[in-house]
């Protein structure tokens, strides 16, 4: 699982870097850190999610995802309307 997971986040970010640098467009410092605290996040809740329901614990899956999950998913979004506002203003 981890292997695909790896690949996926791999080619998302080589395409990111790759429209980046297609349309002469560079992301701010803060932009770079809210994505990268978000993907953590998010890559995190994903291995917890997937070892709490392996131990039979599905509450605990759940309320992980709504805990940290959720936090994860407003920060990527965040990180995304920040570049994208800048990105329509030039």
């Amino acid at each position: 699982m981890w292997l695909i997971i790896g690949i996926i986040v791999g080619c998302a970010l080589a395409a990111l870097l790759w429209f980046l640098n297609k349309n002469n467009f560079s992301l701010k410092w803060y932009e770079w850190v809210i994505g990268a605290v978000g993907l953590l996040l998010l890559l995190w809740t994903i291995q917890n999610f997937v070892g709490s329901f392996a131990e039979w614990e599905p509450r605990a899956a759940w309320a992980f995802m709504l805990v940290v999950g959720l936090p994860a998913l407003i920060l990527l979004t965040l990180a995304g309307v920040l570049a994208f506002r800048r990105f329509n203003k030039s």
